[in-house]
């Protein structure tokens, strides 16, 4: 064995090859209609009521969503996105998102963040 090739690398001939393959066309340039990037905000519900409850569950605290004007279908995915953000359990009931313990001094950020434009605390 020589000096110059200590082991045998597998990949050695891939040098030569690159040599012999054609250049890759550069990259388009982006349409000037894109919009610029910004902080865009989402537009979601008008407001949301956000309370805390106990009576008629055991003694247990519940966190009570109100007023959120969302069709049923997105209920669930609302249900869904704040359940994994407060790592907490939450069901729908009638029109309302209720969820377990409570949240709301964590709640109110996340609402903002989804869109809702004004949050009352009761």
């Amino acid at each position: 064995m020589s000096d110059d090739a200590p082991f045998h690398n597998p990949f050695g001939a891939l040098g030569k090859l690159r040599d012999t393959l054609p250049e890759r066309p550069a990259a388009a340039a982006a349409p000037a209609s894109v919009a610029p990037v910004g902080k865009v905000k989402p537009t979601g519900p008008a407001r949301a009521v956000v309370r805390m409850e106990r009576s008629g569950r055991g003694g247990k605290e519940v966190t009570v969503i109100d007023q959120l004007d969302i069709p049923p279908m997105d209920r669930e995915k609302w249900l869904k996105a704040l359940k994994a953000g407060l790592g907490c359990g939450g069901v729908v009931e009638d029109d309302r998102l209720v969820l377990q313990g409570d949240h709301r001094k964590r709640l109110p950020p996340i609402l903002a963040a989804r869109g809702v434009r004004k949050i009352i605390i009761g």
